[in-house]
């Protein structure tokens, strides 16, 4: 199956930005967009029945209504709408295997829910092999979308593999013609901690080798997108924290998950609980090793 990018619809404000987000990316990566709404309760398809007994209908409505929406903005873009008769984790499951990436809408974070993004969401990014990108709804008073490019964040882990993380940063900032930073933190160390604050001969040491391991990471990656202008930034607090805070006025927010071994339960990590949580732009979360 050719790569599709796939926005999960429940007629909520926050799955309509995450299909207009969606249909920008799809944009922007040349890609057909694919709109899905999964109901177990959807009725065998009617022959030739009115809409006042066809008990679909809504559902049919709420993806047709947002085909209509998708088309008048992007008119060169490919737009298919699915109806599934299936739980929508599974569903959305099941297609993110066959996508390029899977978009979700997300909830805010007040306190009542700062953990739970809902039924739906939080299993599908802790299981899913592709990114998933979950996106808020958008304020009331937003207008259409800026013309300017802005900057794709990536947060940055120097032990282990970055590739997939990086691969799909990098993708996203060359299609979008936006800059790249890719952020990390790290917090100082108790012996560091001197009764006056820090000892900044410590500090400095660990920034300047941090900053060595950061730009050896990213040099094949320039090398690969020399088009992108990427920076590197290391933050001496917490990672959590570091990428949250660099994120303000990103497009977007880029995190990763450990894929989960058989006979584990799917977790999320720190970082990605908190961009998730804590962030104001749209966040993806992709999977690695």
């Amino acid at each position: 199956m050719p790569p599709v990018v796939i926005a999960g619809l429940d007629g909520s404000p926050e799955s309509l930005a995450a299909a207009r987000w969606a249909a920008d990316e799809a944009q922007h990566r040349g890609l057909p967009l694919h709109l899905l709404h999964a109901w177990p309760l959807l009725a065998p398809e009617p022959v030739q029945v009115s809409a006042e007994v066809d008990q679909n209908y809504w559902a049919k409505r709420l993806v047709r209504t947002a085909e209509a929406e998708l088309r008048a903005r992007h008119p060169n873009l490919t737009v298919v709408g699915d109806l599934v008769a299936d739980d929508a984790q599974h569903a959305l499951l099941q297609a993110a295997a066959e996508s390029e990436m899977i978009v979700l809408g997300s909830r805010g974070i007040e306190p009542a829910e700062s953990y739970f993004l809902g039924d739906v969401s939080m299993p599908v990014v802790a299981r899913a092999e592709r990114p998933v990108v979950l996106v808020r709804a958008e304020p009331r008073e937003a207008g259409p979308p800026r013309a300017v490019p802005g900057r794709v964040v990536v947060a940055l882990k120097l032990h282990g593999s970055c590739d997939d993380l990086l691969d799909f940063a990098f993708h996203t900032a060359a299609a979008r013609g936006a800059a790249l930073m890719a952020v990390h933190g790290r917090s100082v160390p108790l012996h560091a901690r001197v009764p006056w604050g820090v000892d900044h001969d410590v500090t400095d040491e660990m920034t300047r080798d941090a900053h060595e391991q950061v730009s050896r990471i990213l040099r094949p990656w320039r090398e690969k997108y020399p088009l992108v202008e990427v920076a590197a930034g290391v933050r001496l607090e917490s990672p959590a924290k570091a990428v949250v805070q660099a994120a303000r006025g990103a497009v977007l927010l880029v995190v990763g998950r450990r894929r989960h071994r058989p006979g584990l339960a799917p977790r999320l990590g720190p970082v990605a609980q908190a961009a998730i949580h804590h962030a104001l732009c749209p966040v993806a979360v992709v999977p690695h090793e």
